[in-house]
């Protein structure tokens, strides 16, 4: 079985799912099959994604649930605040369910740093990778590619600290 990992990205401030996670939550469902599947919502807690007292894997979860998946094809959350912590909780989760290969779901623009991060946290583990494309303004996309770029150099320069 293959463990298809959603990434979290920012809510509202009343638990309202935002574009960015209702497209990798859409991609999530367009492939899932509770036959080959299990799904690992990740996303806890912090100031510039979820200010809400639930975890924002919960809202994920949620919807997810509510478009036809059974409660039964989750696994446990990833309570993380930031792209690393997705990689290294998401291995502890993988290695207590003894399994072996993901299905990364994220962003295009975001794809490259989370390859980055899951290749070298998750390097004995079979990973794939889905970057879901968004309808988004230019201006926004190189906003996004921008703030990307400098994380990308920060740990090619410093390191992978986890």
């Amino acid at each position: 079985m293959k463990v298809l990992i959603v990434l979290g990205s920012p809510n509202s401030d009343n638990g309202e799912l935002g574009a960015t996670a209702l497209d990798r939550l859409n991609s999530c469902l367009k492939i899932f099959n509770p036959k080959e599947y299990c799904i690992l919502c990740t996303g806890g807690f912090g100031a510039h994604f979820n200010s809400t007292s639930n975890p924002h894997a919960s809202y994920a979860m949620n919807y997810l649930m509510n478009n036809g998946v059974s409660e039964k094809s989750f696994l446990e959350f990833a309570l993380s605040a930031n792209t690393v912590e997705d990689a290294v909780f998401s291995k502890k989760i993988l290695e207590n369910h003894n399994l072996l290969s993901a299905v990364v779901i994220t962003s295009d623009y975001h794809l490259e740093r989370v390859k980055l991060i899951f290749d070298e946290i998750l390097a004995l583990f079979a990973i794939e990778y889905i970057g879901v494309k968004h309808d988004i303004s230019d201006f926004e996309r190189e906003k996004l590619i921008e703030h990307e770029k400098k994380a990308i150099n920060g740990i090619l320069n410093k390191g992978l600290y986890y």
